[in-house]
Order: C-alpha cells, then sequence, then structure tokens
C-alpha cells in the first residue's frame, strides 16, 4: 500500500514489498523457530530415523530390549511389591500424612518391647487423656466363621469404632455405616457393613440385603450397608469381608473387657490436629500412657513401676512395615529393592556396550554427518532419541514381565497382596521414569564422545582408527558388569544357606507329620465337664482315624499362641524376672506326638489324671534357670499361687523353639491336660507322611464330633513354620533369581566384548595363523582375555561383597556374611561362566581364514 501510494503499479509494488520482507521460506523457518515447532520436526525426524535404523539391525534392537526389559522388569516389579507393603496409603485414606498408628513401649529387663495391639481400656485412658488428636479410633481383624449349616466358611472379618470411617473419603455403596449409638458401651448393636467384593461374589449385588441377618462367629448381625468398591481399612493383611461395631464384638467375647488390662487385642489410629507437630502429639500420648500405666499398676501391683518401665508412646505411619515392628522381611524387602537396582546397573553396562559397539561402526557415518554440516548438538540428541526410544520399548516389555514376576513376588513375600495390575498407574509411572532415565544413562557413552577427534582420519579410517581406547571402556564395562554380578551371587549363596540352616534347625519337636486342630466354639457354652468330655471324644475320633499315628490336647502352638501362669519357687522372689516360661497342657501321647525326647526322668502317663499328685515336666533351660547347680527331679514348682499344690518335677525335655527362630530355646513347662483347671481347646495329631495331605479328611471326621454352629480349623504345623521361614526363603529365592539374572546379562556382554574384539583383530590373527599360530593358540589367545576381564570382575566384586557383608549380617542366619565357602563357589560359578562366554569367540577365531583376513587390508 505504501509503495502504491508512492505512485507504483500494484504488480511492481508487490515486488519491491517481497524484496523488503527477504524470502518467504525464511520468514516460516523464523516463524517456526519462535513458536518451538523446530524442536519438535527435530525430534519427530529423529524418531523416524532411529525407527529405520532399528528395523534394519534386528538383532541388535532384539538384544537391546530384551536386556532392558530384563532390568526394568526386575525393577518395576518390586517396586510395585514395596509400593504396596511399604509406601502406598490406605485406599480413600484422607490426609494420609496427618494419620498415624498407635505403637506402645515400654522397658522389661533392660530390653525395650514395642507392641501396637492393646486393651480396650487403655484405648479408653489415651482416648480421653489427651489433647492433640482430630479423630481418634480403634480397629482389628479377626478369623472368624461367616453363614451357618452347610454355608459357613471361615473369613477375616473386621470390627472397628464408629468414628474409623471418618478417617476415609468413602461412601457406602449400599445402606450406611454404623454411628457411635450402634457402638456404644458396653455391648453395641449387632449391625454389619459388608465388603463390596463380598457383597458382589456372596449375594450377587442384590440391593435388597440391607435388614438381612447374618451369622459372624458367635453374632447375629443386621446388614445395614455395603462399603465401597477398594475400602478395606488399612491394608495389613487380606481384605476383610465385613465390619462390626468394637463394642458388640467384644462383649461377645468378655463382658469385662472394658474393665481391666488383661487383654490386648486391638489397635488404635490418630489424626493429628492442624497446626499440631508430631513430636508435640507424640509428648502428650506419652503422657497419656503413663497415666494409664499407673491406674494399671493400681489394679495389679506387680507392673513394674513407670520410672523402671519407662512407658511411652510412638506415632508411626500407617503401613505396618514401616513401623518400629517391622520384622526382617521389611529388611529383606528393601534390600531386594537395592538388588534390583543392581540387576538394573549391569543390564544399563551392557546395554551402554552394545550401544558403543554400534557407535564404533557407524564412526564412518557420524563423521560425514558432520562433515556436511550437521552440529554436534543435533548430533547428540539423534543418539539419545535412539537410546531412548530403545528404553521405551524396554520399558514396555519389561512392566508386561513386572505383571507377571510381580504377582509371583507377592506370593513369595506375603499371600496378602492383591495381584499386579498392569493398569497401577504409580508403577506405570516409575516404570516410565525408569526407562527415560535408563535412555538418556546409556545413550551418553556413546553419545558424548561421538564427532569428537579429527573428521579426516574418521573419513578416510571408518571405525578402525581409535578403536583401542573406546575397547577399553567396554572393558571397563564388563568388569563393572562382572563385579556387581559376584556381588549379587555371594548375597544370594548366603541366604541360601541361611535359609537351607533354617530348614535344618532342630526345633525340639517334628514339623512335617503334626497338624494342629483348633476348636471354635463360636458361642456354644459348655460346662467344663462338658468341654473335657468333647476334648476326649476329639481325642480319640483323632487317635482312631486311618492314618494317624497319635494325638494329644494342647493349648501353647509354636508360633502361633501361647498360654502362661505364674509361678512360684522357693527361695526365688520373682520367677518372672528369669524370662518368660510357655505353659504346655499335654496328655500322655503328647512326647510321642510332637517327637520332642525326655532327657531325665518321664514324661506324662495315663496315671498323672485328676486327683493324683500333681506333676510337671520341665525343659532343659527351665531347670537350669530355676535350679542352678542341682537336679531338678523331685523339686517344687508352684503354678497360679503360691498356695497352689506342689506340683514335683517329674522329667526334663529338650528345649523348644517356640516364639522366634533366632531363639536359642524356650523355657517351657507341661503340665498333663487332666490336671488343668481348665480345658485344652486345641489338639495336636500325628499322621504318617505330611500333615497338609490329611488335615481337610481329620476335620470332616472331627466335625462330626462338635455341637451346634462350632466347628474345628486343621491347620498343618509346617504352614505356621512356613511363616516363620518366609523371611529367608524369600531372600534366597529373588537373591537367586535376580543374580542369576546378572549372571546371564554380564554372560552375554561378556560374549559381546569378546566377538567384538575378535572381529576387530581379524587380520592379527589371520596374520598370526599364516605364521603357523595353530587354534589352540588362538583359543587360549581369546579365552585368556575373557578370563581376565572376568578375574577384574570377581576381584571387584569379592572386595563389594565383603563391604557390604556387614549390612546384611543382621538377616542371615548363621552364616558368616564372609563365608569362604560362598565366595569360593561364586568364583567358579563367575569364571566358567567367562570361559563358555569366550568359547563361541573363539572357536570362530581359530576357523579364521588367513587368506581372507590378509585381503580385508
Amino acid at each position: 500500500a505504501k509503495y502504491v501510494r508512492a505512485g507504483d503499479t500494484p504488480a511492481e509494488a508487490q515486488r519491491k514489498a517481497r524484496a523488503a520482507f527477504g524470502g518467504i521460506e525464511r520468514i516460516k523457518d523464523d516463524t517456526r523457530d519462535a513458536r518451538g515447532l523446530a524442536l519438535l520436526d527435530g525430534i519427530a525426524q529423529d524418531l523416524r530415523y532411529a525407527l529405520r535404523g532399528l528395523r534394519a539391525t534386528p538383532g541388535f534392537t532384539v538384544a537391546v530390549v530384551v536386556t532392558l526389559a530384563l532390568g526394568i522388569g526386575a525393577n518395576a516389579a518390586v517396586f510395585g511389591m514395596l509400593d504396596r507393603l511399604m509406601f502406598r496409603p490406605a485406599p480413600y485414606l484422607r490426609e494420609p500424612r496427618s494419620v498415624h498408628r498407635v505403637y506402645l513401649a515400654s522397658t522389661f529387663r533392660g530390653q525395650p518391647l514395642t507392641w501396637h495391639t492393646f486393651e480396650f481400656k487403655r484405648y479408653l485412658d489415651l482416648t480421653v487423656g489427651t489433647r492433640s488428636f482430630a479423630q481418634v479410633a480403634a480397629f482389628t481383624t479377626f478369623p472368624a466363621a461367616v453363614g451357618t449349616g452347610p454355608d459357613v466358611t471361615e473369613a477375616i472379618v473386621g470390627t472397628a469404632s464408629a468414628g474409623f470411617f471418618d478417617f476415609f473419603d468413602a461412601r457406602p455403596a449400599l445402606g450406611r455405616f454404623y454411628t457411635g449409638a450402634e457402638d456404644s458401651m458396653p455391648a453395641g448393636t449387632p449391625v454389619a457393613v459388608l465388603d463390596y467384593r463380598y457383597w458382589q461374589s456372596r449375594y450377587g449385588g442384590r440391593r435388597d440385603i440391607l435388614g438381612m441377618p447374618i451369622q459372624i462367629g458367635p453374632l447375629t448381625v443386621t446388614i445395614i450397608g455395603v462399603a465401597p468398591n477398594g475400602f478395606s481399612g488399612l491394608p495389613d493383611g487380606r481384605p476383610p469381608i465385613a465390619w462390626v461395631p468394637i463394642t458388640a464384638y467384644a462383649w461377645s467375647r468378655r463382658h469385662n473387657y472394658y474393665l481391666n488390662y488383661n487383654w490386648g487385642w486391638l489397635q488404635m489410629l490418630v489424626r493429628t490436629k492442624p497446626g499440631v507437630r508430631t513430636d508435640a502429639a507424640t509428648r502428650d500420648l506419652t503422657a497419656a500412657f503413663r497415666r494409664s500405666w499407673l491406674d494399671e499398676r493400681a489394679m495389679d501391683p506387680s507392673v513394674a513401676p513407670p520410672d523402671t518401665a519407662q512407658p511411652h508412646a510412638i506415632l508411626a505411619p500407617t503401613q505396618l512395615q514401616r513401623g518400629p515392628e517391622a520384622g526382617p522381611g521389611t529388611r529383606i524387602g528393601l534390600w531386594i529393592g537395592g538388588v534390583a537396582v543392581v540387576v538394573l546397573l549391569v543390564a544399563a553396562a551392557n546395554v551402554a556396550n552394545l550401544l558403543l559397539a554400534r557407535a564404533f561402526r557407524r564412526r564412518r557415518e557420524i563423521a560425514v554427518r558432520l562433515a556436511l554440516g550437521v552440529s554436534r548438538g543435533r548430533l547428540l540428541g539423534h543418539l539419545l532419541t535412539e537410546s531412548v526410544l530403545l528404553a521405551g520399548l524396554g520399558g514396555a516389555a519389561g512392566l508386561v514381565l513386572a505383571w507377571g514376576g510381580g504377582t509371583a513376588l507377592a506370593r513369595i513375600f506375603t499371600t496378602e497382596l492383591a495381584p499386579a495390575s498392569l493398569a497401577d498407574s504409580r508403577t506405570l509411572v516409575f516404570c516410565a521414569l525408569l526407562a527415560l532415565t535408563v535412555g538418556i544413562l546409556t545413550g551418553l557413552a556413546p553419545a558424548l564422545p561421538a564427532g569428537r577427534g579429527d573428521l579426516v582420519s574418521a573419513l578416510k579410517a571408518g571405525a578402525r582408527e581409535g578403536s583401542y581406547q573406546r575397547s577399553r571402556l567396554r572393558a571397563l564395562l564388563v568388569v563393572v558388569q562382572g563385579a556387581l554380578s559376584v556381588a549379587l551371587l555371594v548375597g544370594a549363596g548366603l541366604f541360601v544357606r541361611s535359609f537351607a540352616n533354617v530348614r535344618a534347625l532342630r526345633l525340639g519337636y517334628d514339623v512335617d507329620p503334626v497338624l494342629y486342630v483348633e476348636r471354635n466354639m463360636r458361642g456354644v457354652l459348655l460346662p467344663e465337664d462338658q468341654q473335657a468330655a468333647l476334648n476326649h471324644r476329639l481325642l480319640a475320633a483323632a487317635a482312631a482315624f486311618p492314618g494317624v499315628v497319635s494325638a494329644t490336647e494342647a493349648v501353647s502352638v509354636p508360633f502361633y499362641n501361647f498360654e502362661s501362669r505364674g509361678l512360684f519357687v522357693s527361695g526365688i522372689d520373682s520367677v518372672s524376672r528369669l524370662g518368660r516360661f510357655q505353659l504346655q497342657a499335654a496328655s500322655p501321647e503328647y512326647f510321642r506326638t510332637m517327637g520332642t525326647r525326655i532327657l531325665a526322668g518321664r514324661g506324662i502317663t495315663a496315671e498323672d489324671r485328676r486327683g493324683s499328685p500333681p506333676i510337671v515336666v520341665v525343659s532343659e533351660t527351665m531347670a537350669r534357670r530355676l535350679w542352678p547347680g542341682r537336679t531338678a527331679i523331685g523339686q517344687c514348682l508352684r503354678v497360679g499361687a503360691d498356695t497352689a499344690p506342689c506340683r514335683t518335677v517329674v522329667g526334663i525335655a529338650e528345649d523348644i523353639t517356640q516364639r522366634s527362630l533366632s531363639d536359642a530355646g524356650g523355657a517351657n513347662y507341661y503340665l498333663s491336660a487332666d490336671q488343668l483347671d481348665e480345658s485344652a481347646y486345641g489338639l495336636f495329631v500325628r499322621v504318617r507322611g505330611r500333615a497338609a495331605d490329611a488335615a481337610e479328611a481329620i476335620r470332616r471326621r472331627l466335625q462330626q464330633e462338635m455341637p451346634g454352629a462350632s466347628y474345628v480349623t486343621t491347620i498343618p504345623l509346617a504352614q505356621i513354620l512356613g511363616d516363620e521361614q518366609r523371611p529367608w526363603r524369600a531372600g534366597a529365592t529373588m537373591f537367586l533369581v535376580l543374580g542369576g539374572l546378572a549372571l546371564v546379562v554380564a554372560a552375554i556382554g561378556l560374549y559381546s566384548v569378546i566377538s567384538y574384539n575378535v572381529a576387530q583383530r581379524t587380520q592379527e590373527l589371520g596374520v598370526r595363523i599364516a605364521l603357523g599360530a595353530r587354534l589352540r593358540h588362538i583359543a587360549r589367545l581369546v579365552v585368556g582375555d575373557g578370563l581376565r576381564l572376568a578375574l577384574g570382575g570377581i576381584a571387584a566384586g569379592a572386595a563389594v561383597a565383603l563391604i557390604g557383608g556387614r549390612w546384611i549380617a543382621t538377616l542371615l542366619f548363621a552364616v558368616s556374611p564372609r563365608d569362604p565357602a560362598v565366595f569360593g563357589a561364586v568364583t567358579l560359578v563367575l569364571a566358567l561362566t567367562a570361559v563358555l562366554a569366550s568359547l563361541i569367540p573363539a572357536i570362530r577365531a581359530a576357523r579364521v581364514d588367513p587368506n581372507l583376513a590378509l585381503r580385508l587390508e
């Protein structure tokens, strides 16, 4: 318009305007740069180029993707398991950072004790005596029979105070939650809120179930609602199939549950008030606990004074595995997480090695691109795009592996976790971030040195020039892989030996052939004489069952439940100061059934019945503690009170392991079941073969003797012990799997380096053969290179294992972290692996045609 006003024709004005503005394509480029589209366009070009390159080399692509899939998949599976166990807040939990699980602690005989289950009266004391909490609730879960008649099943049931549901942003899928009025002391109201999944599976999602009755344990409750899908309270174990008021449940068990401190069974959840710090809330809770301790001491003078016991409270995360009572399984789980990271490092080193070899082969191509004007930044971006794309493909494949491996992993560590899901958002994000990080790190190895050096020599000589320096980097990566593999395999060997020691441990009783039978009276009340008669019928029915060797009554079960009484011995002011002494009620067949040896005197016989002189059999440790330097046979032991009848020690039994596998031996005593004031509520049954195979048949037979709605459950002793052995089994299994995986990846890395070196040395090897070198000399040369790399990895890995051994010493069982047998076996395994990985390149090198090799140049 300006030129037209100056008198030019429109055509001339347009020509001048275009000349003034400049070229259209340049303006388009400037506009794209200003909008940031050039970066996206460059990334798209790099992606297309990388895809074409990867399709052209399928062997390389598959090798990298599989290697990364193994490393990323292992980490995603372990992360999914640890996240669900330790870090993920409970579904629907509102403001989880302000919510804490309450632990109580004290000191006993100089040793700290911590617990998270305590009495209802203690819960009332802590609730009334604190001012730091906006919400307080009590809860627990328990196994109970659900239903009646042939439909009865045993399931996990939750019981909680009405305020428990206020901790969650959860609305019932049907009906309502119970109210504070329905959860009032002493008896509450027998109502229930069903779990959503149980509602769907048991009732088909029917909406007319409100008001229907259902039998849960001894309670007949009315269904008033259904919890939302996915709600399970705190995910401590299997989700409950229903929730009932805590007062109704407690009243069905004991009418005096809120009056004393002798029934510890519930847990406590608190939410701090806004602005209240955790340390201030802990001090407030500790002060309330000390006042409660004094109240308990006023009721029971045997309770230690607060200055001695030092009672205090602990506010911990809601996840049990992050609390002060976390066992070895949690620590082993964290170690497995570290091991998975090491496996990923081995995989990443292997991929970096492969990418370096690819970059060596592409050195001439890179030089040509630089000579044509490609910037080094753009070249770096292209190489990183390729490695990130490979890592993304490996991450996608690893996610599929994690889905299957995560389910198996959960079964190894605990049976309480739900199966892993591919749609889990936290695992997806973790997998994506891990793949991106690995892609960038592995891409830096070939990308940073790309384009450095003299372009003229690169264009003339291609890949041969400068290969020696880069092969040293590849060799270093192989040594690192070998070192990490050695460290993992040493850990695997130590945990395998630990698990073997656990399995071989003499417990003082047999495990595989013994079955525990538990009575569940389910509200059926029988006089004491009828309970004794029921026990005798069950005992006779079990002993007469085909395949049963013997049966006995019992009240204590190793690693399951324990009974004790006050003990009094002449000349000892307080027997309890000498340790915990566990009671076992036993029939005459007890020691034969359990396989526990009598070391001196005799066991319990049929003559030790009610009305005959009371007797007792004590364990070797108990005899040594109560009567040091004297024989225990013939000594007097009073049980329950210092005025109780004198029970004469008639035998000494071997020690048994009862509470912990690391416990050197238990202080136990055995009373005749017929001479006990109350009836035993369980049996031990010894069968020919494995107890698990006969458990269901024995349960069906004994169920015929149970009155009314009562029932029996049968639990193989091996199943109970298996839960105690699980941490060592999990450690051995996971270290073996991940250590073996790292070894395979390291062997592949070693093979690739040796193969590449053989390819680079084709001319040299041909000259050697032409000059008279024999095939064995060539093979020895190549295998020697592989062994030298392996020995470097072994030396470095052994040093790492020796240093790290002190951190896993507490997780091992009766094995030293520097066990020479383990180190020797690992060294032999890696050396043999190196020989095998070097053999194929060695054979190929020995078959080099010298004529062909000499013509290569």
